[in-house]
């Protein structure tokens, strides 16, 4: 059953959103050769508990960590390990935060020093597949119209778009209705309604779209050991258009990007 959110809670669950976001902000300062996914986790759950929050996914269906750190072939729930990140390594780092009743959830996928450029093509196009995804979230639209426009534009540069984890909604629970594949045909699929809010998460591989679980039960990688990225946001559905929640701004600033990507989803500019 999808859960539409009050003004009020929306409000409450930006917050929470934008506490993801300033630790993903934080991470991105901290995130180079020779640190390891271990340290980072340490950091950020630090950082959320010194803002009055808790980590959203530490103990969440027996998840260890603050922070989930997929590294190259790595799709997602990657649990951190001592293994020292590398020049060339790609890191998705996917964070939640739970405050005020309500979660956050979002990710970004880093490049560290010089990636091979096939690799950072893969990770331009699943982010420009992110904003493309979240523009078909609005009203009269269904939730597979998100998924169809990820996977047209994905496929169209002949990646694999990953069937077996999909986006979902947002809340006062982590995972709430509905499920927010990245395939899928126009037209099918549930019926957005105003209040909405949900996490948008396209995961896209360089090769093959299958993929498969390590032994310790959390981390998937791809099938084909080829690099994967994965970009995730908090979007409410305001007034029958796409609104974020949560911003990649924070990492933006400490890496030394100039973006305007975001400001077609905003009512008011976001001020950092």
């Amino acid at each position: 059953m999808i859960i539409p959110k009050t003004s009020e809670e929306i409000e409450i669950m930006r917050e929470s959103a934008l506490l993801v976001s300033k630790t993903l902000g934080m991470i991105a300062t901290e995130i180079k050769p020779g640190i390891t996914t271990l340290e980072l986790d340490k950091m950020a759950e630090q950082f959320i508990r010194d803002h009055q929050a808790v980590p959203g996914f530490l103990g969440l269906y027996g998840c260890p960590s603050t922070l989930l750190t997929s590294v190259n072939e790595q799709v997602v729930h990657g649990l951190p390990t001592n293994r020292p990140i590398e020049e060339g390594d790609i890191v998705s780092v996917d964070c939640g935060v739970f405050k005020n009743n309500y979660y956050g959830d979002h990710a970004y996928t880093f490049e560290i020093g010089e990636v091979d450029p096939k690799t950072k093509k893969l990770l331009q196009v699943t982010k420009e597949s992110l904003y493309i995804g979240i523009r078909e979230f609005k009203a009269g639209n269904r939730v597979e119209d998100i998924g169809h426009a990820i996977q047209k534009y994905t496929e169209s540069h002949g990646y694999g778009v990953v069937r077996e984890l999909v986006g979902h909604g947002l809340g006062e629970k982590m995972h709430e209705d509905p499920e927010v594949p990245n395939y899928g045909k126009r037209g099918r699929g549930k019926l957005f309604v105003e209040g909405m809010v949900i996490a948008i998460e396209p995961m896209i591989n360089m090769g093959t779209r299958n993929i498969k679980t390590l032994k310790d039960g959390w981390t998937i990688v791809t099938a084909d050991k080829k690099p994967s990225a994965h970009f995730e946001h908090d979007v409410a559905l305001v007034n029958g258009k796409p609104e974020l929640l949560s911003t990649f701004a924070y990492i933006y600033k400490a890496l030394g990007i100039n973006s305007d990507e975001e400001n077609e989803f905003r009512k008011v500019p976001l001020v950092i």
